[in-house]
């Protein structure tokens, strides 16, 4: 790389040949103030000069008149000012002109920082409708180019420009009222990410962004990507999901799928891996986070959808699927093999085999530990085995995904092996523990008759039919409770014969916890739910159970959060079934012999932190601790145990992060005709008839067209975050001005 010497302000800087002047400052940390500038950008000085902003001004020794910096090449031996007095004043004639279109209240209130949009400012001038500091909460980059440049005492009049705000526009708002002509969100538009619906409009001397056809955004063929937002200096352009909050909050609200994965996948990476036909690369990330992303891609409740900001333009991505077609589509094309790191010598217990066993279990290997999982039962699985209907997630899948934990991490197995003591286990040389026992204890109704032979309890239920025992549930079926268990209970009972099925929950369609899809495929089934009712009694005769019920009505919030529910006097009535099957809540059963604090609930009380317990040494995670949770849950709280028992052991809890990046700048998202109508892909479900006829799948995967072109709805808000920072002003006003103030509302 060849390069230049040249002067700026008395500092001998050092350049790269063909670097600006503006770029050579920026550098060495030498402000010059820019805004139709940006790091990732061309200057619009280079496409359109007549609307450059004219502030990055400087004076160059040897030319007569002042030179753009943003355009102007090094040289070697090349002198350069940037602060003298006719710089200065260059400068102040530039942003007057800037000014003269541009809303003052963000400029002279001195409450602009805290004001609300309805607020009068102390100077008796109504705040602006969108004041600049107000939304960006102080971060507006002109204000603070304002503010460091000065004015003095000159007075600039203020011409609106009239224009009509955008039409309502989803995911953010604009107003060209406060653009300022800079032309970096045409820029980033049309040259970075090439999607092309921004352009420049100059009638009758004036110009103005607009959108490239249409006068909404979506028909202008917008991806809604935010780059445009990211680069916009003013709030002509604002996120109106994002709090402007500092790093990692402020990253957060830029990627709220990421974020609201419990295990914190990270989504747009894999989904943007598989736009481009690497479908095992597009594993490998999941797996950073997940041991098993087909058993996710067939059960994960998927929070990321809800959060996905697709959805306010017609649907959120269809991430699970996603997961679950990478998956199957990536078999023997080269997926990359963990690295297990060297023997550490030292051995981990890890009780228990769900997904929160099985993920430290996983994770604990790769960092070089000897690991054996003790299992009560004859097979692996917890939960995800005898808890989780078949027609959902099938065994061939489970067995599949644990095998391959099992055999390229190197994890021992021990399976019937029901531990009652950890002093036993420490005997035998394990210097940490893992307690990940799930949560296989039913809550009970504590009703009159709820004892009797033909009312089951859910988690024994599904247990025995998962495992191929032969259950008779009769013709006409209650099932009590509104989580996935009584969802899950339901189905499997019309799957074993039942001809009527219905759930009884006592709280009403809105406070139901039960996954949505879940809920609405039992419907399409044909199971019947009845709200706000609640069991009181139960009795049996001539081989069918009476149960007695009173109307509900919602009270109070409890403990949870939920409004708690109350009998309503004279509201009592009966019904007549076949089975009753209780699934109103799980526990966890802790053995005395292992000496663990207990919260009231009966779960494992541990470091919020650490998921230590009270005891040295052992540590705990999964239903144990959180009650009934979701497999991603779960399987998040075991990478975390994983971190935490390395640390104790002496390590530093790093876990190998995949190298598969998609590389900063690779930015480029193309134009796409009606993107925000593009529907949400669905596979085909099995027929209504088909699949009550036995335990198959209901949900089939996409194909590889529908999944690509699924996966190109993402709208890739995480490219935001590679563009570049753009160096602010420092916090010094310039020139010893007085700031603002004098400027003529």
């Amino acid at each position: 790389m060849e390069t230049v010497t040249l002067t700026i302000d008395n500092r001998q800087v050092e350049a790269e040949k063909d670097a600006t002047v503006l770029a050579a400052a920026q550098r060495a940390g030498i402000y010059i103030p820019a805004l139709c500038s940006h790091p990732d950008l061309k200057p619009l000085a280079f496409s359109l000069p007549d609307l450059a902003c004219r502030l990055c001004l400087v004076e160059i020794e040897g030319l007569a008149d002042l030179t753009l910096s943003c355009i102007t090449v090094v040289e070697e031996g090349m002198h350069v000012s940037t602060h003298t007095s006719e710089v200065q004043e260059a400068r102040r004639e530039s942003l007057k002109r800037i000014l003269v279109e541009h809303p003052h209240a963000c400029l002279t209130c001195e409450r602009a920082q805290i004001c609300k949009p309805t607020d009068v400012c102390i100077s008796n001038v109504s705040v602006a409708e969108r004041c600049v500091a107000c939304p960006k909460n102080g971060r507006c980059e002109f204000q603070r180019i304002v503010q460091y440049i000065g004015l003095g005492e000159a007075k600039v009049p203020f011409e609106p420009k009239g224009l009509p705000r955008g039409k309502e526009e989803p995911l953010f708002d604009r107003d060209y009222n406060l653009c300022i002509l800079c032309g970096r969100c045409v820029s980033v538009c049309n040259d970075v990410v090439g999607v092309g619906a921004l352009k420049f409009v100059c009638e009758d001397g004036r110009c103005r962004v607009a959108p490239a056809c249409g006068e909404s955004m979506a028909e202008a063929g917008c991806k809604f990507c935010g780059a445009c937002v990211e680069v916009c200096p003013t709030a002509a352009l604002i996120d109106t999901g994002e709090r402007w909050t500092p790093f990692p909050d402020r990253e957060a609200a830029l990627v709220p799928c990421r974020n609201a994965c419990p295990a914190g996948i990270d989504v747009p990476r894999y989904v943007h891996l598989i736009v481009e036909g690497r479908f095992a690369d597009a594993v490998s990330v999941i797996k950073e986070k997940v041991p098993f992303p087909s058993i996710l891609g067939h059960v994960c409740t998927h929070p990321c959808e809800e959060a996905c900001r697709r959805g306010e333009l017609n649907e959120p991505v269809a991430i699970k699927q996603l997961k679950r077609f990478a998956v199957e589509h990536s078999k023997g094309t080269g997926e990359r093999k963990p690295r297990i790191a060297p023997s550490t010598g030292k051995k981990v217990a890890v009780v228990g085999s769900g997904p929160a066993g099985l993920s430290a279990a996983y994770y604990l290997a790769s960092l070089g530990h000897s690991v054996t999982v003790f299992e009560a039962l004859p097979f692996l699985g917890g939960m995800m085995r005898v808890g989780i209907p078949r027609y959902r997630l099938p065994m061939e899948v489970l067995d599949a995904e644990i095998e391959e934990i099992v055999e390229k991490s190197g994890v021992a197995v021990r399976t019937n092996a029901r531990i009652e003591s950890l002093d036993w286990l420490f005997d035998q040389g394990y210097q940490a523990i893992f307690l990940a026992l799930g949560a296989h204890e039913d809550i009970g109704l504590r009703i009159k008759g709820e004892d009797a032979p033909s009312v089951l309890k859910c988690l024994p239920f599904l247990r025995e039919v998962n495992l191929g025992c032969e259950v008779d549930v009769g013709e006409k079926v209650a099932v009590i409770g509104g989580g996935n268990a009584a969802i899950d209970a339901s189905r499997t009972a019309l799957r074993l014969g039942a001809r009527e099925v219905t759930i009884l929950y006592r709280r009403g369609k809105a406070e139901m916890p039960a996954d949505k899809e879940e809920v609405e495929e039992a419907l399409e089934e044909g199971v019947k739910i009845k709200f706000r009712v609640g069991p009181s009694s139960i009795s049996t005769a001539d081989g069918r159970v009476k149960l007695e019920c009173v109307r509900m009505k919602l009270g109070r919030p409890d403990a949870s959060g939920r409004r708690h529910p109350e009998p309503i006097p004279g509201r009592e009535f009966s019904m007549d079934f076949d089975t009753v099957i209780v699934a109103i809540g799980q526990a966890p059963s802790v053995p005395p012999g292992f000496g663990s604090r207990l919260n009231r609930h009966g779960t494992i009380r541990v470091d919020p932190d650490t998921l230590a317990t009270s005891r040295e040494g052992v540590f705990a995670g999964g239903d144990v601790v959180l009650g009934p949770s979701s497999v991603v849950e779960v399987a998040a709280m075991g990478r975390r145990a994983a971190i935490s028992i390395d640390r104790y052991l002496g390590g530093d809890g790093k876990i190998e992060e995949s190298a598969i990046q998609i590389p900063k700048g690779e930015m480029w998202l193309g134009r796409d005709e009606d993107f925000a109508s593009w529907p949400r892909a669905r596979a085909e479900p099995l027929l209504l008839e088909e699949r009550l006829s036995d335990f198959a799948e209901v949900e089939a995967c996409l194909d590889k067209e529908e999944a690509v072109r699924e996966a190109r709805r993402c709208l890739r808000c995480d490219l935001r975050l590679q563009i570049s920072k753009v160096e602010w002003p420092p916090e010094e006003t310039g020139s010893g001005s007085e700031g603002t103030r004098g400027l003529n509302v």
